[in-house]
């Protein structure tokens, strides 16, 4: 059988780390010479083809444009390969896989996003498994020859997970990431078990890259100073806002916070409630204090993660600028398996 074929895409991160043998310091390594750092790769069945980017981007440097580049590099290889991993910093990987999901709907192959907690020339680096399962995965093959993961997916310590569903909760234990409210795509353990998922039998493959980046997070805490957040408010600097509300979707009565809520929606923004609780979903309306959300056309992010309603929001300023009922309508469905209806 023909060898599948993977593309490994470096942007950065922990993971490409190896210490100088003069300096001692971090510096990453040459990825065109992936095999003699970890020449375990050379026993998989896979055909690996490597790029990496000119400078590696530290992923807290990571930006949407950057989430273009790397969606384009995908988009234009994409008849070449039978699979992609991107190999990125783990602080941000969960952003850049949610954004990823927007920009190339319609996959109908993988795009794993890896990386580890220690650098791969450490001894107990984590990055090898992490690498080495990732491309795995990236290959993998049903008993029907078609992909068994047809999306953008994050791989971190014997676990896989939507991209678009998934957060970093450990600064520094392995097990770095959780996707609170959607099951692991594949659990590594002596075998791959993946979970049975179902795919659009017909899709084709879009890019789109055009996100509108200006738009505001607002985490709440009790006796917060509206007065001090008021200039987020204004229409011509910040497109888009999103409240990290308290519990289901929960925020104080407090009158000038509904004044800049009515003022700014009137004026064209748009702005989402999400829970700021690891888990769970926001039901605006089921207490007094999300009512004043539902009577005044903020839009509720259900289930989304903080990184998913950040990508979809600037996904949705930039597809349809100046429409936000557009963005109403959007916000209503799942564009690419980000939220629970």
């Amino acid at each position: 059988m023909q060898q599948p074929k993977v593309l490994v895409i470096y942007t950065g991160g922990t993971i490409g780390m190896v210490n100088d043998p003069l300096t001692g310091a971090l510096m990453a390594f040459d990825f065109g010479d992936i095999y003699k750092h970890i020449p375990e790769l050379a026993r998989l069945n896979v055909e690996l083809t490597t790029h990496a980017f000119e400078h590696p981007i530290d992923s807290s440097e990571m930006i949407p444009s950057q989430w273009g580049e790397i969606a384009t590099i995908v988009y234009e290889r994409y008849a070449d390969f039978d699979g992609f991993v991107i190999l990125h910093g783990s602080d941000t990987m969960a952003f850049t896989a949610s954004g990823l999901s927007f920009m190339l709907q319609g996959l109908q192959k993988p795009v794993i996003l890896t990386g580890s907690q220690l650098p791969i020339g450490t001894i107990r680096t984590d990055g090898k498994e992490n690498l080495i399962t990732a491309i795995e995965i990236a290959a993998a093959k049903d008993d029907n020859d078609l992909p068994r993961i047809r999306e953008v997916a994050i791989y971190f310590e014997y676990s896989l997970y939507r991209g678009n569903r998934t957060s970093k909760v450990s600064a520094s234990a392995f097990e770095a990431f959780r996707s609170p409210n959607f099951p692991p795509l594949a659990v590594a353990g002596v075998h791959i078990d993946y979970s049975a998922t179902s795919y659009p039998e017909h899709s084709e493959l879009t890019l789109f890259t055009d996100f509108e980046p200006t738009v505001a997070l607002i985490k709440l805490f009790p006796g917060l100073p509206w007065k001090s957040y008021a200039p987020l408010f204004d229409i011509t600097k910040t497109k888009g806002i999103i409240l990290e509300t308290f519990g289901s979707g929960n925020a104080p009565s407090d009158e000038l916070f509904h004044t800049l809520i009515k003022s700014y929606i009137q004026r064209g923004g748009v702005i989402v409630n999400i829970t700021q609780c690891a888990s769970g979903t926001v039901e605006q309306g089921k207490y007094k204090t999300s009512s004043f959300f539902e009577k005044n056309g903020v839009l509720s992010g259900k289930d989304l993660t903080t990184e998913a309603a950040i990508s979809k929001l600037m996904y949705g300023l930039g597809r349809t600028p100046g429409q936000p009922e557009a963005i109403r309508s959007l916000f209503a469905q799942s564009v690419c398996g980000e939220q629970t209806l």
